[in-house]
């Protein structure tokens, strides 16, 4: 076995140790939550959903490509390759717009009561259902590519100019109209979502410093350190996503620019590695921050007698 296929193999079988675990077990932890408690709040919805997108990630890319860097399958026939670059295309997306999401609910749960903004809170809370079918619509939609232009390498024979190697697979634009119409759709779903929810960070910490300025006795009180663990944690996420996917972003628009890029899979194991990154990490934080998975987790069969207040990540 060639040494870079060999490190290849392993950066993806380190992705995909940390990330399927870490994600099964945030959902195991919501679902005997949901089994408990009989019902789950809005953030906590949200973050089951992003850990199962997140799973999705990493099972469906980072999984094969480990199995076939070590030669272990051969499941990247023209059927194969398809179904792993739509599959990882979607639920990329959607974890983006899920992180979107949870931190919009977050900004929102600090609203003043009565205020426009809180009522809007309601809304979403009660319509997030809705919410979610629309993005797993939109961004299926937006990942046909995958399904329409993708092939196995046994069957390169005439390659153009506009072919991407992802290594075991090649994506093959019919021209150069469709492969920069295609890139840039992309990077607009992506970035559109990570201006917005570094925006929603930003007003969430400008609103915890005046809070804790112009409350410095509450400073202690149990709601005033929840809601700033739970906007730790949502900028923390964010920032993991806005570093590791502006890397994956960066990368497609080399991709796209450059002839050599395209026909090199080394720029396309990158991107795929830094974006199943945040995949693998975000278990990690989820599970350190959030108490009631923590106590899932410890078989903490303690109850607490007051309920408590909804912020993001439920980290009360």
């Amino acid at each position: 076995m060639p040494s870079e296929m060999f490190v290849r193999g392993m950066l993806y079988l380190s992705l995909t140790v940390l990330g399927v675990p870490g994600n099964a077990t945030v959902i195991l932890a919501f679902l005997v939550l949901l089994y408990q408690e009989r019902r789950l709040l809005p953030s906590d919805v949200i973050v089951l959903h992003l850990a199962f997108v997140n799973l999705l990630v990493v099972a469906a890319r980072c999984l094969p490509e480990t199995l076939a860097s070590f030669r272990l399958s051969g499941i990247f026939g023209d059927v194969g390759c398809k179904a792993v670059i739509f599959v990882y295309r979607t639920s990329r997306s959607l974890s983006i717009w899920l992180t979107f999401v949870l931190s919009a609910y977050q900004c929102l749960s600090i609203a003043p009561p009565g205020s426009r903004w809180a009522h809007l809170r309601v809304l979403l809370a009660q319509y997030l259902g809705l919410v979610f079918l629309i993005l797993w619509v939109l961004n299926t939609c937006m990942s046909s590519a995958g399904i329409l232009f993708s092939f196995g390498t046994k069957n390169v024979t005439n390659l153009t100019n506009f072919d991407i190697n992802v290594q075991f697979c090649y994506v093959n634009f019919p021209s150069k109209l469709s492969i920069q119409a295609n890139g840039a759709s992309q990077v607009g779903r992506d970035v559109v979502p990570m201006a917005l929810m570094t925006l929603d960070s930003l007003i969430i910490l400008v609103f915890l410093y005046k809070h804790s300025q112009q409350a410095k006795d509450l400073r202690g009180s149990r709601g005033g350190g929840a809601e700033r663990r739970a906007a730790k944690v949502v900028v923390a996420l964010v920032t993991l996503y806005v570093v590791l996917y502006g890397v994956d972003n960066g990368l497609w628009v080399y991709t796209l620019t450059s002839r050599e890029a395209m026909a090199s899979s080394l720029i396309s194991d990158l991107r795929v590695f830094f974006a199943s990154l945040y995949a693998a990490l975000s278990p990690a934080v989820v599970i350190a921050s959030n108490r009631k998975v923590n106590g899932r987790l410890r078989c903490d069969v303690k109850r607490k007698p007051v309920e408590e207040k909804d912020t993001c990540l439920s980290t009360v």
